[in-house]
């Protein structure tokens, strides 16, 4: 096999959540272009059609599944519809999650057990119903979680976020040990990507002060997670499990300075 070949997906069948749009629309079309077929889930219909639209122009099959990943039901129902239309799983990305900085004495016991559970157990749970029918119909497989870099260094304002991102990225790591040798698990610690979620918190003065504190200079773009997420998907990273790969631009430190606690 050729090298660039390692990089294909020919036929796998993949399953991403969150893919309405930015990171996870992104990892669903490399993954279509890469030759798998996409399975894609978020809340929005009308977004995950334009997903799997786009999806098919690379000449690959495409599901739209309505999915609501803090209700297991929907996750439930998630699987079901993959095994009713492509009769196997290979692929996992746990992309949903998120959570807006706030500083911690402002952080209810709510909002930081909520932040947990969007970050953390939906990947949990889903992971739990995929894993056993990946080992069953295709006998191995892939699962990436996207993590953040908020949950390897340390800031003020996201000690839910990334106390959440951290426990992340150790699942990971465990479920690494766990299911080895048929399915790999890794993870992305993502950094400052230009998406709509983003957005909603960009003024001109904060985007340019985290450019400045990026080593290389710029926001990522989603594409750039969408490579990463491409080969720790494919077999061009078959010997690799329990990593946490940072596509981040180099940062040693969050590039969002939030005030502390008594400034």
């Amino acid at each position: 096999m050729g090298i660039l070949e390692r990089f294909r997906l020919d036929d796998r069948v993949a399953i991403v959540t969150g893919a309405g749009r930015g990171i996870g629309a992104a990892i669903a079309e490399a993954y279509a272009e890469a030759g798998a077929h996409v399975v894609v889930a978020a809340r929005s219909r009308e977004q995950i059609d334009r997903t799997a639209a786009s999806a098919r122009r690379h000449g690959r099959r495409a599901l739209a599944v309505p999915c609501d990943v803090l209700e297991r039901s929907q996750l439930e129902s998630l699987v079901e519809a993959t095994l009713r239309e492509f009769g196997r799983i290979d692929l996992l990305v746990n992309n949903a999650g998120g959570w807006p900085p706030k500083p911690a004495l402002r952080t209810s016991e709510k909002e930081f057990e909520a932040a947990f559970r969007f970050n953390v157990t939906t990947a949990f749970v889903l992971t739990r119903l995929v894993v056993p029918r990946i080992v069953e119909t295709a006998g191995t497989g892939a699962v990436v979680n996207i993590s953040s870099v908020a949950g390897r260094h340390h800031a003020s304002g996201f000690a839910a976020y990334g106390t959440a991102k951290a426990a992340l990225s150790f699942l990971t790591q465990n479920l690494a040990q766990e299911f080895a040798p048929k399915v790999r698990v890794n993870g992305i610690a993502v950094g400052s990507i230009e998406t709509d979620a983003l957005a909603g918190i960009l003024t001109p003065a904060i985007k340019d002060e985290m450019v400045k504190l990026t080593p290389l200079g710029r926001l990522g773009q989603v594409e750039d997670i969408a490579a990463c997420a491409l080969y720790l998907a494919s077999p061009a990273a078959s010997y690799v499990t329990g990593e946490i790969y940072g596509v981040n631009g180099g940062l040693v430190a969050l590039n969002m300075h939030l005030p502390r606690a008594f400034e």
